[in-house]
Formats: C-alpha cells, sequence, structure tokens
C-alpha cells in the first residue's frame, strides 16, 4: 500500500504469508480501476421500527449482494495478519466468490468455532488495513463471515465439517468457563482427542456474548447454534455449576490433567462518587444479565448512563427500548470521559444509540450522585480536559469550573468489568506469578500459568473482545497439548 491510493504494493513477509507467492515489488493493477470503491450497503431495521424492540437490527447480504462485496477483495492477505485468530479472510472471501459457502465454513472453523457470533459482533479489526480502503472503503469482512455461517444450516454442520468423530485420548480437560475462550479451547482440544469438561456457573453457555449482549446485536438462536455444534462434538457442559460453591478447586486439579480458566469480567467497577452506594445505582453489567434471564428490571422515566464503551452503549440502547415500550418516549443520557473521538465504543453503537434517541454526552467527568429526600436527582459532572496522561496512563484532568447537570431516576455505571478469582483457593493463588499490579502473568504463546497444569486466558488475560478470546482458547488448546504432550 501506498500514500498515493492508485497505487497497491505486495509486501513480502518475514515469514510465511499469504502474499508471499506474489510478484515482489512495486505495481499498479489496471483492473482495478474496475473495482466499486464503495462497499455494498447492508440492510438493517429502520430505526422507527427497532427502538421498541430487541429484534435482530442487521439483516444480513443476500446471495447476490455477497457476491458483490466478495468481488471487490483483491486477495493480499494482510487483513490475515492483523486478525487475532488470523483467519483465512481471503479464502472464505475467495469461497462466497466460488458460490462454495461449504469451503468458506471449512476455512472458518480452521481458526474459529464461533463464526455465526463473530460474523455479528466481531471488532472487526481486519477491516481498518483493508487494502481496498486506502482507495474507497474497506471489504466489509465481519458481515461476509456472517452471510457464509448463515447460509449452512445447524443440520448440515457435522457433514460439511466432518467433525463427528474423533480418536480419544485418555486425558482429561476442565475449562472453567463458557465463554468465547472456554468454549473455543474446548473445541481445540476436543478435536485433538480430549475429554473435555466445560463448567458453567450460570444456566445458559455463552458468558458475555449471551449476557453482556443484548439480543438485537446477537440473537440467542445464532449463539446456540455455535454452541450446540461444538456440544455435538462430544463437549460437555456443566451449567450451574461453580467452582468453589459446587466443585472445590482442588477437586479440578485431582480429577484433571489439566484445567484451563477464562471467566471473563463480570464484576462490574464503581465509580466511588458521593451517591454512588445508593440503591438506584446499577451496574450495566447486573442489569444486561438480568434483562437476557427474563429477571425484572427497573425502568425509570429518566435514566443516566456512565461510560463510554460497548457495554455502556448496550446498556443504554437496551434501557431506550424499554423506557419506549413502558413510556412511549426515551430519556436516556450516556455520557463519558472520552470525547467523541477516542470514546471506546464501537463507532456504529455511538450512531444507532443516536438514531434509537438516547442522548450521547462526551467529555464529562462524575462528581456526585445528587440524592434529595432520599431520592435521586440527577448526576452533577465536570468538563474532562483530557483522559490520559503523556505517558499514556489512565490519569484524567478535570476543568472544575464547567460543570453540568443530567437529571435521573436512576443512575448505571458502566466504567469497566474486573475479574473474580475468588474461586482459586488462596493457597494456588500464592503460588501463581503475578505482576505489580497483582494479575495473574502467563506464557504468552502457551497461556500456562506458573502452576505447570493451570492455563489461564480470555477476558481475564487479554481484555473484553471476543476475537481475542476465540485466539486465546485456541492457543491455550495447542498449549495444553503440548505440556501433556511433554509429560508422557
Amino acid at each position: 500500500m501506498d500514500t498515493d491510493p492508485d497505487n497497491f504494493r505486495f509486501i513480502p513477509g518475514v515469514d510465511e504469508k499469504p502474499w508471499d507467492n506474489n510478484e515482489k515489488g512495486y505495481k499498479k493493477d489496471k483492473d482495478l480501476e474496475l473495482y466499486p470503491l464503495e462497499r455494498v450497503h447492508m440492510q438493517e431495521l429502520h430505526p422507527g421500527e427497532r427502538d421498541n424492540s430487541f429484534i435482530e437490527i442487521i439483516k444480513g447480504f443476500s446471495d447476490e449482494e455477497a457476491l458483490a462485496e466478495a468481488d471487490r477483495c483483491v486477495d493480499c492477505g494482510i487483513c490475515t495478519a492483523t486478525c487475532p485468530a488470523h483467519m483465512g479472510i481471503p479464502h472464505y472471501i475467495r469461497a462466497i466468490r466460488n458460490q462454495d459457502v461449504e469451503e468458506g465454513l471449512r476455512i472458518m472453523y480452521e481458526t474459529n468455532p464461533l463464526p455465526e457470533i463473530c460474523g455479528r459482533i466481531c471488532t472487526h479489526k481486519c477491516e481498518t488495513v483493508c487494502s481496498r480502503g486506502h482507495r474507497g472503503e474497506p471489504i466489509s469482512i465481519r458481515w461476509l463471515k456472517r452471510y457464509i455461517a448463515d447460509q449452512v444450516p445447524a443440520s448440515e454442520y457435522s457433514e460439511v465439517l466432518k467433525r463427528d468423530s474423533f480418536e480419544q485420548n485418555d486425558k482429561k480437560i476442565a475449562v472453567v468457563g463458557a465463554g468465547p475462550a472456554g468454549l473455543s479451547a474446548a473445541y481445540y482440544l476436543r478435536q485433538m482427542g480430549y475429554a473435555v469438561s466445560v463448567f458453567e456457573k450460570l444456566p445458559a453457555a455463552g458468558g458475555m456474548m449471551r449476557y453482556g449482549i443484548p439480543e438485537y446485536r446477537l440473537p440467542y438462536d445464532q449463539i446456540d447454534k455455535d454452541i450446540d455444534f461444538i456440544l455435538s462434538m462430544g463437549v460437555e457442559i456443566k451449567y450451574n455449576t461453580e467452582i468453589g460453591r459446587d466443585i472445590s478447586f482442588e477437586k479440578l486439579q485431582n480429577d484433571f490433567d489439566a484445567v484451563y480458566v477464562a471467566t471473563g469480567l463480570h464484576v462490574g467497577r464503581s465509580t466511588r462518587v458521593p451517591g454512588s452506594d445508593h440503591p438506584k445505582v446499577f451496574q450495566a453489567i447486573d442489569l444486561l444479565r438480568k434483562i437476557t434471564l427474563g429477571e425484572p428490571v427497573e425502568v425509570a422515566e429518566k435514566v443516566v448512563v456512565i461510560g463510554g464503551g460497548n457495554v455502556a452503549m448496550d446498556i443504554t440502547r437496551s434501557m431506550a427500548r424499554l423506557q419506549k415500550q413502558k413510556f412511549g418516549r426515551v430519556n436516556v443520557v450516556a455520557t463519558s470521559l472520552e470525547t467523541e473521538d477516542i470514546m471506546p465504543a464501537d463507532r456504529e453503537e455511538i450512531v444507532e444509540a443516536r438514531e434509537e434517541n438516547a442522548t450521547i454526552m462526551p467529555g464529562w467527568g462524575p462528581r456526585e450522585i445528587r440524592i434529595e429526600d432520599g431520592k435521586i436527582k440527577g448526576l452533577s459532572v465536570v468538563q474532562c480536559v483530557s483522559v490520559f496522561d503523556e505517558t499514556g496512563r489512565f490519569n484524567p484532568t478535570f476543568n472544575e469550573e464547567v460543570s453540568n447537570f443530567f437529571e435521573a431516576d436512576i443512575v448505571i455505571e458502566s466504567i469497566g468489568q474486573g475479574a473474580d478469582l475468588g474461586f482459586i483457593t488462596a493457597g494456588f493463588m500464592e503460588q501463581l506469578e503475578k505482576d505489580h499490579r497483582g494479575r495473574v502473568l502467563v506464557d504468552p504463546l502457551t497461556y500456562q500459568s506458573s502452576l505447570p497444569w493451570l492455563f489461564m486466558g480470555g477476558d481475564i488475560i487479554e481484555g473484553p473482545d471476543v476475537i481475542h478470546g476465540v485466539a486465546n482458547g485456541h492457543k491455550a488448546a495447542k498449549g495444553i497439548d503440548l505440556y501433556l504432550s511433554k509429560k508422557q
């Protein structure tokens, strides 16, 4: 690629890359002049149709739209190097061009056993390096992934993927947590012949994919499609089973040859500003979980959400829908420290929240949740001048002379989540190597901890991102296999 948008360069890799067989050097392909610069528009529900419903808003590509979008790909492969799971993106896009979605599905499962899920909610960083984006718009890689997964019925997966039988070895692996990392590790370990038992404390698998992402973004039946195939391979999931309560961590060590912990980030963090201990101050992740479980959620006429990430946008948009259903109107404000250009939420989430009549107020720091006569009146904020210092550390500064006030009946905090590793008993925790902040350290290639039989990964190591979790679980599966192979 070049700063001159008319030039496309094929860059040789240090190690093997999809583009290594291309002719090296500078070249300009005249055929590229004929390629459409704009991506195929994705059809979605109009805001007026979706603002009081949890129906999925993205409709997906038709056959003709998928073929047209796939035809824009120049097959450079830079996307593969950027994808955390290193998916064979040009290869499955080529399968669409060849009208062979079954081959596309096989290619995706080589590196990602959650294509329906990732085809909807992947952060698609691969698209940021797409060479087509240097002259026009990048390829809609995420939507093409979804297209392939949608085209193959669940009933045909075993036949297409040839995953109906495995040579069983005598080793047993325990996976704690049925989120993206745990499910990915279970899939690839099962392929290697291991007996895999996944322990999940909630009544259904999926982790944050199910309990943290609203159904209008990720329908439950699509989560189930990916998970059901993993189960069909012989992976066992023990639901409503909490380690430390129902089964001790010591028992896992004694009963299994290796343990992979991927419990995710399910504990909301508080702002700790005055008033944050009021009973009408909620954690976003707790409310999203209740919505998924069908439990009652308090819906107030005026809601303020503190936070600028995807979880904040998810609860903002969910509350907007619930307000519309209950009151016929929306009055929810989401405020964040970050200005809009650096808000961590995906741009599409911010745009869609506004389309659904939510108010986004970036660049404000919470100072106090005002309480009068025992009731919340609103949130006092001051202008946030900067979020990070010159070293890149989180260290917000404020202009106390510029303030604002957002009226509210309830306040929802969404400033990040933490891990709960309390089920790892003190004796084991003391043996784990940690960094200066107390975070458990693991081998970056195998995710093996300082306890050789214990592997840890997913959000608790990498941070909250589904595709990183998928990649992490795959690497951990290889690490476990390497560890057990050396023990023989």
